[in-house]
């Protein structure tokens, strides 16, 4: 089954402006108990689509998972930057050797050493449906301004922003 994104124009330009330069993410896929298993993933290339795609192996335990439920979450974090992001989508494993060709750089060799075409190489399609994000405009220094201006005044810091996006409550 083929997911269907939902995130509008406005919101899928946030989400990428906030994750272009977060490299590792964490993907939470679901254990056939139910539990929640969380690893790192690096993200490749994020479509404008909004569909995030993931190098694999086919035979690994997060497809089997993915093929018993196929809701996932995807996290990414910047804490220099001050930026957080949620994600919640459905992934697809994807064969197609014309998208793992376009997607290859040599430094995945580092998980993938028998290169991309070993015939277990999968690509992991997650297609968002909706999130939350958190940053802070101005970073690392706005924060220990307001730190600091806290601990003198006594006022909470209200520089950090928060919004969700696509399909969740809002």
């Amino acid at each position: 089954m083929q997911a269907q994104q939902t995130l509008n124009a406005m919101e899928l330009d946030k989400l990428k402006d906030r994750i272009k330069d977060i490299r590792i993410a964490m993907l939470t896929t679901l254990e056939s108990d139910g539990d929640f298993h969380t690893r790192p993933m690096a993200t490749h290339e994020i479509d404008e689509d909004g569909s995030l795609w993931f190098f694999t192996y086919d035979n690994s335990t997060k497809v089997a998972e993915i093929q018993q439920d196929q809701r996932v979450s995807v996290a990414f974090s910047d804490p220099g930057s001050e930026v957080y992001v949620t994600t919640t989508g459905r992934a697809d494993v994807v064969k197609d050797r014309a998208k793992i060709e376009q997607l290859w750089s040599d430094f995945l060799k580092t998980w993938f050493p028998n290169g991309k075409e070993d015939p277990h190489i999968a690509l992991l399609k997650v297609t968002i449906h909706g999130g939350e994000y958190w940053d802070r405009p101005g970073g690392k220094m706005v924060k220990l301004f307001e730190m600091a201006k806290g601990a003198l005044t006594g006022d909470a810091d209200k520089t950090g922003r928060n919004e969700k996006f696509g399909d969740v409550p809002k």
